[in-house]
């Protein structure tokens, strides 16, 4: 089993910047792609951003492409997203995913594990 426990969400006016964590306990993180994913009021959870285990190749939706960086630091179990330039369609819950392949899935269902979410609003 893998605890997931996203932290950073909040309000934020649109321009500004987040920085989402989600802190892992559990198996070995390094042996885990990360992934963030959001969900809109009335809409599906879509995929934001995902890290792969070993070096760490990153991947990301085109609405989020230039604006967020995902990263990771195994040392802390921890993966981060940094959301710059944030717009009013970027409000939803954030969620945070670990699955057991080496390269980060695009698709929710090739995630094992899942956290709470944390709210995301940005005003415009």
């Amino acid at each position: 089993q893998v605890q997931l426990v996203e932290s950073g969400g909040g309000l934020v006016q649109a321009g500004g910047s987040l920085r989402l964590s989600c802190a892992t306990s559990g198996r070995t993180f390094s042996n885990y792609a990360m992934g963030w994913f959001r969900q809109a009021p009335g809409k599906e959870r879509e995929f934001v951003a995902g890290i792969s285990r070993g070096s760490g190749v990153t991947v990301y939706a085109d609405s989020v492409k230039g604006r967020f960086t995902i990263s990771r630091d195994n040392a802390k179990n921890t993966v981060f997203l940094q959301m710059n330039s944030l717009k009013s369609e970027d409000t939803a819950v954030y969620y945070c995913a670990a699955s057991d392949v080496f390269y980060a899935a695009k698709t929710s269902n090739m995630y094992d594990y899942w956290g709470q979410g944390t709210q995301v609003t940005v005003s415009s």
